[in-house]
């Protein structure tokens, strides 16, 4: 008998994913200029923009420079969310890769590939979860 052996696919790189949402993440929320480009957007939802004096500010800022990555919050070590509290409220961030084609219609391909893969970081309320 014979088989055939298919031929294994790698997947993406998982550190190269990290360490790009993480510059995505301190670009977008700190105005830090990161070592290549990375094409994204942030986005507040609605309750977080309309919350209290100041809070939004807080949370954007918080979100950057949050570094507190574990088995228990990263499960898949991609970097891509986060809880931080301010002012006593829970405040939930995430990172979604697309194709950087503009519409925001599919998944990143080539997700480890900051030319053609698009991020789009939510900053919410836990309650907006």
């Amino acid at each position: 008998m014979t088989t055939s052996a298919r031929p294994q696919t790698e997947g993406p790189d998982i550190a190269a994913i990290a360490a790009q949402n993480d510059a995505f993440r301190k670009l977008a929320c700190l105005g830090e200029t990161p070592s290549q480009p990375i094409q994204g957007r942030m986005h507040l939802t609605s309750s977080l923009a309309m919350a209290e004096d100041g809070l939004a500010l807080e949370a954007v800022q918080a979100v950057g420079e949050f570094d507190v990555f574990e088995p228990e919050n990263d499960p898949d070590g991609c970097h891509d969310f986060g809880a931080v509290d301010i002012r006593g409220q829970k405040v939930f961030w995430k990172i979604d890769l697309y194709e950087a084609d503009g519409d925001f219609r599919y998944g990143a391909e080539a997700s480890d590939n900051p030319a053609t893969t698009m991020r789009v970081l939510t900053i919410m309320m836990a309650s907006d979860w």
